[in-house]
């Protein structure tokens, strides 16, 4: 996981749509990046359907929320069609990103090992600076807990 405090590695991807974005494009506003495993499945759709309920109030305090995962551009436009997502998707099947952020990591599932996406959230300030970094978030609360953490960022 990146350190607080470091500069948010700066990536180019497609969306949904197959549009590209970038880490500059995104400059002056707050980015609520989260780093999940994979489209459709339970815990990454809690997580994305909690970052979509909220996702006015993330507006509201001048914060971006982007999805990243390896999943195909196709992937996750039937993910976003399927639940409504208001966001972007990001599609990194390289896994540049994904390695940039440090989140593919070495994973034991049923006592199997095999490299995967650690879910992983990164809140970015509007200058490009990791302000914090949350690793091995529980999918149905990471929604609340960034929206907490951006309002905390607020607190005089």
């Amino acid at each position: 996981m990146l350190e607080i405090g470091t500069k948010a590695p700066s990536f180019s991807l497609p969306d949904q749509n197959g549009q590209i974005h970038t880490l500059e494009e995104y400059r002056g506003r707050k980015i609520v990046l989260y780093f999940y495993p994979k489209d459709n499945t339970s815990g990454c759709t809690k997580q994305a359907c909690g970052f979509g309920e909220l996702y006015p109030q993330f507006q509201e305090k001048g914060a971006v929320v982007i999805g990243v995962s390896k999943d195909s551009v196709a992937s996750h436009k039937k993910f976003e069609e399927k639940y409504q997502l208001p966001f972007t998707l990001l599609s990194d099947q390289e896994l540049s990103c994904i390695q940039a952020y440090d989140v593919w990591k070495e994973k034991m599932n049923y006592g199997k090992v095999s490299m995967g996406i650690v879910r992983t959230t990164y809140l970015i300030d509007e200058n490009g600076v990791i302000v914090k970094a949350l690793s091995k978030v529980k999918a149905a609360d990471n929604p609340s807990q960034m929206l907490g953490e951006l309002e905390r960022l607020q607190e005089p």
